[in-house]
């Protein structure tokens, strides 16, 4: 069989429609199956990322600890003993550290799911794979990552907290599913504008930093209600769906703060993080929507 021959079978076959349809409902459902199908593919990469950041490193998981460890000594010294915020905060150390673990899950999920295309353009351009998967392994790597942390909040809200953990420890679960969705939402819609605008990983670092002060991790949520009071500044601070979740898993882990006659968080948080879980849910059914409508070009872009 000659060249041409084979070229002239090869124009014969009929084409084989790869990726999502383009109707939004059936395209999702179509997304999730896929990522189903190749679900022993997005385990892999799971496992791959996280041996990847520790390898050939003598401590291993340990650095895992290191930097919120390390936030939580300067935030602990700078802020909360030299610049006395730590006033009308007790156990201020509890309070601080679960505040950096929960925005660390929002943080690194965001962060590595950004750049998760960029970083496998090699993988991209030579094999199909529900491009989705990419930014779901560092949602799956950052889940690792936040096990190992709640271990040590769980001990230290034991050890260091003056309030045992109580029934509201049931916080957690929305709050958890909140930072979740949202994070998830924003590494898909961000990673598929990476690939065509490279200063978006760089712009997402800058807004996460800023986003870490946006957050009552190092200062309570009544000293903002001071200053901003019930204003439009206070609404969308309140509203911030980062901010309802940290303030939740401070409800969970620093129970001390709901018998305190100061307020550190919104009345009807419950009912905040529900309304937030859902507006979520319909974002990160959009973010899927336009990353399904821009993967199309990822191999030639890259």
């Amino acid at each position: 069989m000659t060249a041409q021959d084979r070229y002239d079978a090869l124009d014969r076959l009929p084409l084989t429609p790869v990726g999502q349809s383009g109707r939004s409902w059936l395209g999702m459902w179509a997304s999730i199956k896929d990522i189903f199908a190749h679900r022993e593919m997005l385990g892999l990469m799971v496992r791959r990322d996280i041996k990847a950041r520790y390898k050939d490193s003598a401590l291993g998981l340990v650095w895992t600890l290191v930097r919120p460890l390390t936030q939580l000594a300067i935030y602990y010294l700078v802020l909360g003993v030299f610049l006395n915020a730590r006033a009308g905060i007790p156990d201020f150390a509890v309070y601080v550290f679960t505040g950096l673990t929960a925005y660390g899950l929002f943080s690194e999920i965001v962060g590595g799911g950004t750049a998760s295309i960029i970083g496998n353009s090699g993988l991209i351009k030579k094999v199909y794979l529900p491009r989705e998967v990419f930014p779901l392994a560092s949602v799956g790597s950052a889940l690792f990552n936040f096990a190992i942390q709640m271990v040590i909040l769980i001990a230290a809200s034991l050890l260091l907290g003056s309030e045992p953990i109580t029934w509201q420890v049931l916080y957690f679960i929305p709050s958890v599913l909140v930072l979740l969705v949202w994070a998830t939402a924003l590494a898909l819609l961000l990673s598929a504008w990476n690939v065509y605008l490279r200063d978006v990983q760089y712009l997402v670092e800058v807004v996460i930093m800023l986003m870490l002060w946006a957050s009552p991790i190092v200062y309570s949520w009544s000293a903002v209600q001071n200053v901003a009071g019930n204003n439009i500044f206070g609404t969308l601070y309140s509203a911030n769906p980062v901010t309802l979740a940290v303030m939740g898993f401070q409800r969970a882990f620093w129970p001390i703060g709901a018998t305190l006659d100061t307020p550190h968080s919104p009345d009807n948080l419950l009912l905040r993080l529900i309304i937030a879980l859902v507006v979520g849910l319909v974002a990160l059914f959009l973010a899927q929507r336009v990353f399904a409508r821009l993967q199309g070009n990822f191999a030639q872009a890259i």
